[in-house]
């Protein structure tokens, strides 16, 4: 590329409406860390309040006992790393996510159900379904959400925890994962089934 085909395409990527938030930055471990747990409790949050409007309950959904959906926590600390060559390219960005939060869908799914014998979400009745185990909707919702979270959250949840020291965010990152192995034994012991959950 030469010199003046850079200089426009430097300006063009200057013009992005996010460009300040610097999303095309690295993330250290430990933010990757804390955004996995952050992003899997803001999913389990999400599918409780959808269980909320549905079943007019508090339903604890997700395998585990804990109050997260690791699938999203995944999904998001995948999204950060996988996809950074993408950044720059919103509409090609959109499409891989959905392509990817699908094969974690699809394969998290088949796992689920030869470990446990049990389906914990079933999209038989969406649009474009593929197996009961992923649908258009649900990956537009990805899509979309994806894009949210690089340009907007991420950014400004690792400015937000770069305020603290090192020591202090490994601290905490050892504690959660510690907690989160507990539950993940405790799951494959006992997995949290049942009405809403798995039925």
């Amino acid at each position: 590329m030469n010199t003046t085909a850079k200089k426009i395409e430097n300006t063009v990527l200057s013009l992005h409406p996010f460009s300040e938030l610097n999303y095309e930055r690295s993330y250290s471990i430990d933010s990757l860390i804390l955004m996995f747990f952050a992003f899997s409790g803001i999913g389990w949050i999400w599918e409780v309040i959808l269980h909320i409007i549905e079943d007019g309950m508090i339903i604890n959904r997700g395998v585990m006992t804990g109050p997260w959906l690791p699938i999203y926590g995944m999904g998001g600390v995948l999204i950060l790393v996988v996809l950074k060559k993408f950044r720059a390219r919103p509409m090609q960005l959109f499409g891989t996510i959905m392509c990817l939060c699908g094969v974690i869908e699809y394969v998290t799914s088949i796992a689920l159900e030869s470990l446990f014998g049990a389906r914990w979400w079933d999209y038989s009745d969406m649009l474009l379904s593929i197996d009961g185990r992923v649908c258009l909707e649900g990956l537009m919702i990805f899509g979309i959400g994806g894009l949210f979270f690089i340009y907007i959250i991420a950014p400004k949840m690792d400015d937000l925890l770069m305020r603290f020291s090192s020591k202090s965010k490994i601290i905490v990152c050892v504690f959660l994962l510690a907690v989160f192995l507990g539950d993940l034994v405790h799951m494959f012991i006992a997995p949290n089934m049942g009405f809403g959950i798995t039925s």
